[in-house]
C-alpha cells in the first residue's frame, strides 16, 4: 500500500456503539484531509454488531472505499446506538468486510510502505491480540490513543482515576502499553473537556449532510438508554464529552496541545500512573494551548 498524497495512513480500533463520542470521532477522521482511514474494527463486546454501526455510517458517508473488520467478541451487547444499525446487513456492505478483524489490522500494518498510525479509542483487546499474534506491528505502527488519567479524572476535577478505557480490559492495555510503537495519549486531562455547546454546537446541528444527520440521530438514540445521564433536551443545546475526538486531531497535529514526555504505566487495578523506574515513555496531551482553537477545528471538519 502507498499513502496517498502525502496522507498518513490510518487504522481505527473503535468500541462504537456505547459512549456516542466514538461516533463524533469517525466522522471528524473522515472529514480529516490529513488522514487516510483504511480499515476500521470494532473492539469489545458485540463486535460484529459493532461492525454494523461503523458499516452503516460508512455508507451513509459514501465512504465505502474503507474497509470493516470484526474484532475479537466477548460476551455482552452493545449500547442504544445499535438499535439504529440492527437491521443492517453486513452482507450487503459495498465495501470490504473481513470476519477476522485482528488479521486484516496486522495485514495492513505489515504491508504498508509507510509506518500506519493506529488510533484506538476504546479498550485494546483487539491490539494485544495483534501484537501476539505478530510482535514485529509495533516496529511499523505508531499508537494514538485515548487512555487514561494522569492528573485529572472525570468531568475535569478531583484526582485521577481508573479511566474507562484501560480499566475494562486492564491487563490487555498493559501489554498494550509496553510495545514497543511510539506512543501518543490524551488522557482526562485533556478529552475530558471537550463539550460543544452554543453556536458551535448549533452550527453541527444545522449540518444537513448524511453523516451529520446520521451523528444527531444516533446521538438522539443514545440519550434516550439508561445510565448516560443525557436527554433528548440535551440534544438541543449541547454535545456530551466527545473525548475520543481529541485522538483524532492527536493523529495529524499537537500545536494547540501541552505535550509532555512521561513515563507510564498501567497499574493491576487500571490506573496510569507516571513511573519514573518501570513506565514506558510516551508523548501525553496534558494541558491545551487553545481549548478553543481545538472546539473550532472540530465544528469546522464536521461541517465542511
Amino acid at each position: 500500500m502507498s499513502n496517498v498524497k502525502g496522507r498518513i495512513p490510518v487504522i481505527l480500533d473503535t468500541d462504537i456503539g456505547d459512549d456516542i463520542d466514538d461516533t463524533w470521532a469517525l466522522a471528524m477522521l473522515l472529514k480529516s484531509p490529513e488522514l487516510d482511514l483504511r480499515l476500521v474494527v470494532s473492539d469489545t463486546a458485540d463486535t460484529a454488531h459493532r461492525a454494523k454501526v461503523v458499516a452503516k455510517l460508512l455508507e451513509v458517508a459514501g465512504r465505502t472505499d474503507v474497509a470493516v473488520g470484526i474484532g475479537v467478541r466477548y460476551p455482552g451487547r452493545i449500547g442504544v446506538q445499535g438499535d439504529w444499525a440492527k437491521d443492517y446487513d453486513l452482507k450487503r456492505y459495498p465495501g470490504t468486510v473481513h470476519e477476522d478483524g485482528v488479521g486484516a489490522m496486522i495485514e495492513t500494518i505489515m504491508g504498508s510502505a509507510e509506518p500506519v498510525t493506529l488510533i484506538a479509542i476504546g479498550p485494546v483487546p483487539n491490539l494485544a491480540e495483534a501484537l501476539r499474534r505478530e510482535p514485529r506491528i509495533a516496529g511499523k505502527a505508531r499508537f494514538v490513543g485515548m487512555h487514561g488519567s494522569v492528573r485529572i479524572g472525570y468531568d475535569c476535577k478531583g484526582a485521577p482515576c481508573a479511566e474507562y478505557n484501560v480499566k475494562m480490559h486492564t491487563r490487555p492495555c498493559q501489554q498494550v502499553f509496553r510495545a514497543g510503537w511510539d506512543m501518543t495519549i490524551t488522557p482526562l486531562d485533556t478529552c475530558g473537556l471537550i463539550t460543544l455547546t452554543g453556536e458551535k454546537y448549533q452550527a453541527v446541528r444545522r449540518c444537513q449532510s448524511p453523516l451529520i444527520r446520521a451523528l444527531m440521530e444516533n446521538y438522539l438514540a443514545w440519550t434516550g438508554g439508561h445510565r448516560t445521564g443525557w436527554s433528548a433536551a440535551d440534544v438541543q443545546t449541547r454535545s456530551s464529552t466527545l473525548f475520543d475526538t481529541v485522538a483524532v486531531y492527536l493523529a495529524f497535529a499537537q500545536d494547540l496541545t501541552v505535550m509532555e514526555d512521561l513515563p507510564i504505566r498501567v497499574t493491576d487495578e487500571g490506573f496510569t500512573v507516571i513511573d519514573d523506574e518501570h513506565g514506558k515513555r510516551m508523548h501525553v496531551a496534558t494541558g491545551w494551548k487553545d481549548l478553543g482553537a481545538f472546539e473550532d477545528l472540530l465544528v469546522q471538519r464536521l461541517i465542511a
